[in-house]
């Protein structure tokens, strides 16, 4: 009855105002995906492969397109190695989607996205860091949870785009505390430079979200959703333990246009503890400023505090930058300083990456990773993490 309750007054509160029609479609997103490219620059692509290929089956999407259904199909492939003398020393993953979305009405639409995440062998990436001693995400998404209904919620949009609201199976991280380079499946991999560390979000499950425009340039974001989401077997449980996660995000751009290119915003968050007591109550804030300097360079400053023992550190610093080529080619550099807690020490990751396009539908990112003083390895004083990425959509 909790859930009901805070759930039935997240509606009420957002159903008369207004909000924001891009913010909760961030770079991860399906509906980011749907579309390729920043909108900003003016990409001169390689190749026009897999289109050029197999080019009725995209006259057939194209028209699916028009008529208000658009999907894609892709599938991502991880390789990494390690320097660690602890596990493994090496990992693979994949990762198959199938997502889009049906414009069912003029301001209302419906966006789904099944995938199968899976290892390639006794380990997969997402976890190597931490096979290998360091307490780091060091391909996060690459794991291997099987198929999963990670969307599957309404949207709907006011007629001038100045609010939005979501519900049904959502995945918060499409939305909180984003920037232009937050993506692990085309930009960085390790989790310091994705959704902040130091925030406990939840799998994807059973939630609400909305955002409105504050002005020209403000705009908020709130979101409730399942904090025990299980999005390999999607439930209604939330009804009957109620436990949540909240969020609420305040920021800045210089126009609409550039929401998750020019922002800045600072983010609070709440999760409730499980029942079960597999999880303690966990909150904390977070502050993000992303620039896009002539549509071409994206420095970042990020940093976060949490207090509570679920997420991955309890104090987080990173900062970086992107350089977005004309071949809808990505280089990006971030430095990471980190705290856990109870764990004494800090932990500084170093991760440069760049995506090659051999066309924006076929990607090739090799990466480095470098972790000094991994916290789970005191005898190792660093460790050394080459990776090789590569996604392909139809």
């Amino acid at each position: 009855m909790k859930a009901i309750r805070i759930t039935a007054f997240i509606v009420a509160a957002l159903a008369p105002v207004t909000v924001l029609a891009q913010g909760l479609a961030g770079p991860s997103s399906a509906a980011a995906e749907l579309k390729p490219g920043d909108g900003l620059s003016d990409p001169q692509p390689r190749s026009d492969f897999p289109r050029n290929v197999a080019p009725g089956w995209f006259v057939w999407k194209d028209g699916l397109a028009e008529n208000g259904f658009r999907f894609s199909l892709d599938y991502l492939s991880l390789w990494q190695g390690s320097s660690s003398d602890l596990g493994a020393g090496e990992a693979g993953g994949g990762i198959a989607r199938f997502y889009g979305s049906w414009q069912a009405t003029e301001h209302g639409s419906l966006t789904f996205k099944l995938e199968n995440r899976h290892a390639y062998g006794a380990v997969a990436p997402q976890s190597l860091g931490l096979d290998g001693g360091a307490l780091s995400i060091t391909g996060t998404a690459f794991n291997d949870n099987g198929t999963m209904l990670t969307n599957l919620f309404w949207t709907q949009r006011a007629a001038d785009s100045s609010w939005t609201l979501q519900i049904g199976q959502i995945d918060v991280t499409d939305f909180v505390d984003v920037y232009g380079l937050v993506s692990p499946y085309s930009a960085f991999q390790n989790l310091a430079f994705n959704t902040n560390p130091t925030i406990n979000a939840p799998n994807p499950g059973l939630g609400i979200a909305g955002g409105i425009k504050l002005g020209s340039h403000f705009y908020a974001v709130a979101s409730v959703a399942d904090a025990n989401a299980d999005p390999t077997s999607p439930d209604f449980d939330v009804f009957s333990h109620g436990n949540l996660f909240k969020s609420l995000e305040i920021g800045y751009t210089s126009g609409f246009d550039r929401l998750y290119f020019d922002n800045v915003h600072l983010t609070l968050w709440h999760a409730d503890a499980a029942e079960d007591g597999s999880r303690a109550e966990d909150y904390g804030a977070a502050f993000s400023a992303a620039w896009f300097i002539d549509n071409r360079w994206m420095p970042f400053f990020r940093a976060g505090i949490s207090k509570g023992t679920a997420a991955l550190y309890e104090k987080s610093v990173s900062a970086g930058i992107g350089y977005f080529g004309r071949n809808t080619d990505l280089a990006g550099l971030g430095l990471n300083w980190a705290e856990a807690n109870g764990i004494p020490g800090s932990q500084t990751t170093l991760e440069a990456f760049y995506r090659f396009s051999i066309s924006p539908s076929l990607q090739i990112t090799p990466s480095v990773q470098f972790i000094n003083n991994p916290l789970f390895n005191p005898g190792q004083s660093s460790i050394t993490i080459v990776g090789l990425r590569a996604r392909v959509v139809f």
